[in-house]
């Protein structure tokens, strides 16, 4: 479950209401979840807590798919792609590997996208954008010049700005989703302790004995070589031990 609350058909504005109709059809989406592409569809009723937040992350979908943008859509769903998979969200790799399938993209360059620097199926265009979306994602924005210079010599300023825009706004979706637990990325941290056998105490506490035993023998000889390099310098007061 998301760690946040969820907003009701009953409970929602008419707005979100009706973009709950259109994704969700009769159906409350908290009590009756799931949509056609097979997501729960918590984005959508968690991010109706607040509609503002809301309104504001459905503006960034219209912003991006409309006719107005001069970025070629198959180079923006390169970055989404990535976008996703750098930052670690099962979410939005997954549903942007789907939309680079209805882009044309071929199988084996969907498959590609963990790996795109050691794969040979994208061309130097595509492969400036995945760099790009690496230095904004993974490097916080910190870009090397020849990279710029390099993208700028196949994309205009305005083509730039919208891959720019589009990437970040898709690292922050996938960094929301991962923190919220929102759809695919509602999965149990994985980096924890693993518990030692019972029967491995024994053992534990025999190594922590030899760790405090050679840890004296190094202070003691520490100790020694020190009175050695006192002696050495003609250190006045040095007295063998």
């Amino acid at each position: 479950m998301p760690r946040l609350a969820q907003v009701s058909a009953a409970e929602a504005p008419e707005p979100i209401r009706r973009m709950y109709e259109f994704l969700f059809g009769d159906r409350d989406p908290v009590a009756s979840p799931g949509t056609e592409t097979g997501t729960p569809g918590n984005w959508w009723t968690v991010f109706a807590l607040v509609p503002d937040c809301f309104e504001h992350a459905v503006a960034g979908f219209r912003f991006y798919r409309s006719e107005r943008r001069e970025l070629d859509p198959r180079l923006r769903e390169l970055g989404q792609c990535r976008a996703g998979y750098a930052r670690g969200s099962q979410f939005v790799y997954s549903q942007h590997c789907k939309a680079m399938r209805s882009l044309g993209f071929e199988e084996h360059q969907i498959a590609a996208i963990p790996h795109w620097s050691a794969a040979d199926c994208f061309d130097e265009q595509e492969r400036l954008v995945l760099a790009y979306t690496d230095c904004l994602v993974l490097e916080g924005g910190r870009t090397p010049d020849g990279l710029f210079d390099a993208l700028k010599r196949h994309l205009s300023d305005r083509e730039v700005l919208e891959l720019t825009y589009v990437v970040a706004l898709y690292d922050m979706h996938a960094t929301m989703c991962r923190a919220l637990r929102l759809e695919f990325d509602d999965v149990p941290e994985r980096v924890c302790e693993v518990p030692a056998p019972a029967d491995a105490k024994a053992s534990v506490e025999a190594k922590a004995s030899v760790d405090t035993q050679a840890s004296t023998d190094a202070e003691t000889s520490g100790d020694r070589a020190d009175f050695m390099r006192a002696v050495d310098a003609g250190t006045p007061g040095a007295h063998p031990a």
